[in-house]
């Protein structure tokens, strides 16, 4: 058994990354293109210790076997300790990052995971910070999401032109499902911007949630809506009669006051008149001129 004097067990201090790369050549290349290297590139004293701790008693007895004393640098690999204990060293840098600032607590940080289950840190390209190749990631857990992104109606997010962090922000955020803003519809109305109003005449799902009709990830049906319309519309409004008695407030279908409905409404949809579905300024979230409609 090999045991190191107190002298030797207490040379944790600086070492040149130099000597790292001597045994840990497969980092040497990945690691001088990275981000933090270029970060440490003006100290000269930092580079692996800042994040793996000091290493001159762990180099002194490399490669060798049956040794003790304290010669345990800090390791990230998957299994090699507490998710706690390795975003320690992170947060001591990324924590003042104000996108960080609702990590303690997240949805992300409850379950234990660090930031490497996420972050490629010795690569000079990390997987989740490139938009054409964050959804890989993410889809790593969030299994179901990837199915959706690739159905038939979806955000660009497969073309590379979207990717998960427009919306989350997967440190923790204030608002709910880890948004980016402090509401779901503050979030969409980042890109849709035309949906916000105020109109005369708001559709009141749409000042509520966007998700009551949308599913943001993907959908079967056209414009990311849960299912077609009419059957969407059904879900609030009676397909038989006034929409107000299946809605609360003073809506009502002029159609309803017809003796024969069907002859006025069949092989007609909801849309058909009521196009502005996110707002108008016209009566009734209709076309100003609409054909077919009974006044």
């Amino acid at each position: 058994m090999l045991q190191l004097s107190p002298a030797s067990a207490g040379e944790t201090g600086f070492i040149d990354n130099r000597q790292c790369f001597a045994c840990h050549k497969s980092h040497k290349q990945t690691f001088q293109n990275s981000a933090h290297s270029r970060a440490f590139a003006a100290d000269t004293e930092s580079g692996c210790q800042s994040c793996h701790g000091g290493g001159g008693a762990h180099k002194e007895v490399a490669g060798q076997e049956n040794y003790t004393g304290p010669l345990k640098i800090e390791s990230f690999k998957k299994g090699s300790g507490t998710a706690e204990d390795k975003n320690r060293f992170c947060l001591a840098c990324h924590q003042k990052d104000a996108r960080r600032s609702h990590w303690m607590g997240s949805a992300h940080q409850s379950r234990d995971l660090d930031c490497t289950s996420c972050h490629q840190i010795h690569t000079a390209q990390d997987k989740v910070r490139d938009k054409r190749t964050q959804p890989e990631v993410c889809s790593t857990c969030h299994q179901d999401k990837r199915l959706e992104i690739n159905k038939p109606s979806h955000h660009p997010i497969p073309e590379g032109k979207m990717a998960c962090s427009d919306c989350h922000n997967p440190h923790g955020s204030a608002g709910p499902k880890l948004m980016k803003r402090d509401s779901v519809i503050e979030t969409c109305y980042t890109c849709h911007m035309e949906k916000r109003g105020p109109f005369v005449h708001n559709h009141q799902p749409v000042t509520e949630d966007c998700t009551i009709c949308h599913n943001p990830h993907g959908t079967v049906a056209e414009n990311l809506l849960k299912m077609r319309p009419p059957f969407l519309c059904h879900q609030c409004h009676s397909p038989h009669g006034p929409a107000s008695l299946a809605l609360t407030g003073q809506v009502a279908t002029p159609l309803a006051i017809a003796k024969n409905q069907i002859n006025y409404t069949q092989g007609r949809g909801c849309v058909n008149c009521h196009n502005q579905i996110h707002g108008t300024n016209n009566p009734a979230n209709t076309q100003a001129n609409p054909q077919f409609l009974l006044r």
